[in-house]
């Protein structure tokens, strides 16, 4: 029968801490899903207060654009280009080229591992509840698709998300605050432009919005715990970025496996 000891060895061992960190994954994922899990039922179910909420906001937005013809142009632009799912994916391949280039190569892992379960989530999803668009009067814009979650909501939010944390060490200090904001509001602003040009519901928006929260502190998540294994040094992702190396000469640094017992000593640590 195998002690204790051995038991909380093995456990604690760098190589065989796998199984550990994806079953915390998985119970902070069930945490984090349950705002989700609440809002898709209530939109399944037909509650009939947030159906009605959902087509009084997505009535008198459209109305509203469509008695103003040059915020619906802008709107459309602002939605079918600037903050398009499919842009997001050219910047952040992008990205990725440059970053395999200069050989951040965790890095473009995380950010390909990202954007993908982000858009297959959203797809089965859609797929899952088969929610009908908005179906307006005299809509101002239409769109093609299951409604629920809005996919330009979650890549409002994982786009942004993955090219920040991943080109945060590269913005100067002092001009991180403003690029969060700009980060947010992209997110805000697509999920607007989606609800004023009637092709989604309130509730749509909201849940992209967390879908994409989720799908981005999970996989973060998964990158921060690597790195504390592999025995790089702890890093606050919201102000350095998952990878702070990339500044510097070293962008994919060794690996150093820590031994059991010594996480908590800096000596140990890579700085």
């Amino acid at each position: 029968m195998t002690s204790t000891p051995t038991w909380t060895r093995r456990r604690l061992d760098p190589d065989r801490r796998f199984g550990l960190r994806i079953t915390l994954v998985a119970l902070a994922l069930l945490v984090g899903a349950l705002p989700f899990g609440l809002l898709a039922l209530l939109v399944e179910t037909k509650w009939s207060p947030l159906l009605d909420l959902d087509k009084d906001v997505a009535t008198g937005l459209n109305d509203w654009v469509r008695e103003h013809p040059g915020w619906q142009h802008a709107l459309r632009i602002l939605s079918d280009w600037v903050w398009d799912p499919n842009m997001y994916r050219l910047l952040v391949a992008i990205m990725c080229v440059w970053l395999w280039w200069r050989g951040a190569r965790r890095l473009v892992v995380w950010a390909v591992v990202t954007m993908a379960v982000g858009g297959l989530l959203g797809a089965m999803f859609k797929l899952v509840f088969t929610r009908a668009r908005p179906n307006l009067p005299n809509p101002v814009d239409h769109a093609g698709g299951w409604s629920f979650p809005s996919g330009h909501a979650l890549m409002g939010v994982v786009g942004p998300g993955v090219l920040l944390l991943a080109l945060l060490p590269l913005i100067p200090r002092a001009c991180r605050p403003i690029a969060w904001v700009v980060a947010i509001a992209s997110a805000v602003g697509v999920g607007f432009t989606r609800v004023a040009l009637g092709v989604h519901y309130v509730t749509d928006v909201l849940g992209g919005w967390v879908l994409g929260l989720i799908v981005l502190a999970a996989t973060s998540a998964v990158f921060e715990w690597w790195r504390r294994d592999a025995g790089l040094r702890d890093v606050d992702a919201t102000d350095e970025g998952l990878e702070p190396e990339i500044d510097g000469h070293d962008p994919d640094p060794e690996i150093r496996h820590i031994r059991p017992g010594t996480e908590g000593h800096s000596s140990d640590r890579r700085n």
